[in-house]
């Protein structure tokens, strides 16, 4: 027979289990708290100095932790840049979503929407931007052309797939295979000139966005006359060359 003090070490009061539950949550919300305070403390340090000198001790020091604890968290200084990615990637979808709501059909407004929204959601972290684009080549995991960031790239791209299939713009089937690709190449070399444009409030990157992809929709939106078959076909072809 059980006695009475077993009975009641298998069964546990509303309160004991409540009170487990809320320690259960204090514990998550503190691990989610020190993770993302070594996230700012690597972000802070990578934009006032150098990516490839910031050690991950630095970054330990700076946000108050064991280097254990910043190890434990993120393994190395690239999982720390790709959080970076993949937050920015989270927090900029609803408003992407509503920037192209906000654009209607001309497809120059819902590209220029989309460009910005991200200059001004990463207008804080353009010191970071430049350093890390030292990191485009595509053998590297932080280049944006690399297999490491293959699903954010390819998020990113299925806007401007959104932005051309919401549009007015009647696109050939051969180019809209490419073209969604294609325009997001055009806003990586947009942000290339941004994050070194000294110009006052980065006045000439809004200008160049303007005038180029003026041009840029004018052609998209030539390419499907008849005349314009044999020019569209070659630079599919070099697009895919370069692709490869």
């Amino acid at each position: 027979m059980e006695s009475a003090t077993d009975n009641s070490s298998k069964m546990r009061s509303p309160t004991s289990v409540k009170a487990g539950a809320k320690s259960a949550t204090k514990t998550g919300t503190k691990s989610e708290e020190t993770r993302e305070r070594i996230l700012r403390a690597a972000l802070d340090l990578f934009q006032e100095g150098s990516f490839d000198s910031t050690t991950m001790r630095d970054i330990a020091v700076k946000a108050g932790v064991a280097t254990g604890a910043a190890y434990y968290y993120y393994d190395s200084k690239d999982a720390l840049v790709l959080a970076f990615y993949e937050k920015a990637v989270a927090e900029l979808a609803p408003l992407l979503d509503a920037a192209l709501e906000r654009a209607g059909s001309d497809l120059k407004k819902r590209v220029a929407a989309l460009l910005d929204v991200k200059l001004r959601y990463f207008e804080l972290t353009r010191g970071l931007l430049r350093t890390l684009a030292a990191h485009v080549d595509p053998e590297k995991p932080l280049s944006p052309f690399s297999e490491s960031t293959r699903s954010i790239r390819e998020q990113d791209i299925e806007y401007f797939e959104r932005a051309i299939t919401g549009s007015k713009t009647k696109v050939p089937a051969d180019l809209m295979s490419a073209l969604p690709r294609l325009f997001w190449l055009y806003q990586m070399g947009v942000i290339l000139y941004w994050i070194h444009d000294h110009s006052p409030a980065q006045q000439r990157t809004a200008a160049l966005i303007d005038k180029s992809l003026g041009i840029v929709v004018k052609l998209v939106q030539l390419s499907g006359l008849p005349f314009m078959s044999p020019l569209r076909k070659q630079a599919l072809d070099l697009y895919r060359l370069a692709a490869e």
